[in-house]
């Protein structure tokens, strides 16, 4: 993977690289490694995923870390979220073990150091231009959530404002308590 960095690659070629233990997204014609998460990263994604695995139970699938093929201003488009939240009804029953091949309702990304939230923004257009439905960024310093809707202004949570969502009847909860449990 490491000599395909920098260079243009078609989406085939990325598809078929092997795994390896770095994360990888495919823009724009290449291969951008993924920036390594640390502790509240870390943290953050895990109690997320336990919250929405329990959230969405028989009802679809949360999964860490799992490429997305889509489009971005025309060309082909590998985000790889932090978090992905796929429906039953969404989701191909015959998908295998490969990337997910249709948009997912929600997507999550959890900024780490280095990144901004401009960069994010962006990236929520994209998605959005893509066909998912919500786009949570969550930016563990500033201790917020911004949630990214397709037909209406960004909205952010932070503290102990009530996170709820008519896509996701069940959903309530403060975002608070996500930061609490990830012990930051």
């Amino acid at each position: 993977m490491e000599k395909a960095l920098g260079q243009k690659i078609s989406l085939a070629e990325f598809l078929a690289s092997p795994e390896s233990g770095d994360r990888y997204e495919f823009v724009d014609g290449q291969m951008v490694k993924k920036v390594s998460p640390k502790r509240f990263h870390a943290a953050l994604q895990g109690v997320l995923y336990r919250y929405l695995g329990d959230l969405f139970e028989g009802k679809g699938f949360v999964y860490p870390e799992w490429g997305i093929v889509l489009t971005r201003n025309g060309q082909d488009w590998c985000p790889v979220p932090d978090l992905t939240y796929i429906s039953l009804e969404r989701l191909p029953t015959d998908v295998g073990n490969e990337m997910c091949p249709v948009s997912p309702e929600l997507v999550i990304e959890i900024m780490s150091e280095g990144q901004t939230f401009r960069e994010f923004v962006v990236k929520a257009g994209d998605y959005l231009n893509a066909g998912i439905l919500r786009v949570w960024v969550i930016d563990p310093l500033s201790r917020t959530l911004t949630v990214f809707y397709p037909d209406r202004a960004p909205e952010t949570y932070r503290g102990d404002r009530l996170l709820t969502d008519e896509l996701f009847p069940e959903l309530a909860v403060t975002v608070e308590q996500f930061f609490v449990k990830a012990g930051i």
